[in-house]
């Protein structure tokens, strides 16, 4: 079994339009952000997320995704299918440590390019009314790194749900208890 290739899915539009939601132009039109993006990132971080102190990023000619169509497919059929990263790897040929290492990677570059090309989806009705308007320019800088881009529902404190404490006198002794009548059977 290869691995999944951008040349290789390009002649089949609608394969493409079904593993990453993108026609070919839209990814045509993704493409260049989402490189600058990448190149950016990676001009600061490694690809396990350490700082970057040593040398510059360069694309070895082993790497196993070695253009921006590759990297941009890549993530997008992640995105679109959320397939296990196991079987994710499988399609690209990577091991699933290194199918984590590309995924975390590039979410950060995709959600940076999707908001730099103004193509991020608006998260409150100011934002989307900023969009709406067509007078007003580009996000900032500042507009790209302080919103969140996937946003996960706010921890609930105010549950009724007791939390049982591990160092809990009655815990210790009702442990201890359990143990000693296994013991004696």
């Amino acid at each position: 079994m290869g691995r999944l290739t951008y040349s290789e899915l390009e002649p089949y539009p609608e394969r493409h339009l079904a593993l990453t939601s993108l026609t070919l132009e839209e990814f045509a039109e993704l493409l260049p952000p989402f490189e600058a993006a990448f190149q950016a990132h990676m001009a600061d971080w490694c690809l396990d997320g350490k700082p970057r102190t040593a040398r510059r990023y360069t694309t070895y000619k082993n790497c196993p995704l070695p253009t921006a169509s590759e990297r941009l497919l890549f993530i997008l059929v992640f995105v679109k299918t959320n397939p296990l990263q196991e079987a994710h790897g499988l399609m690209f040929r990577l091991p699933q440590g290194k199918t984590n290492m590309w995924i975390h990677t590039l979410l950060t570059v995709l959600r940076n390019a999707l908001r730099i090309s103004g193509d991020a989806p608006s998260r409150n009705l100011a934002d989307l009314a900023r969009r709406v308007d067509t007078t007003t320019e580009a996000p900032t800088q500042a507009d790209v790194v302080s919103a969140p881009l996937f946003v996960t529902t706010a921890q609930n404190d105010g549950l009724a749900v007791r939390k049982t404490r591990a160092s809990n006198r009655a815990a210790t002794v009702a442990r201890k208890s359990a143990i000693q009548s296994r013991i004696s059977c």
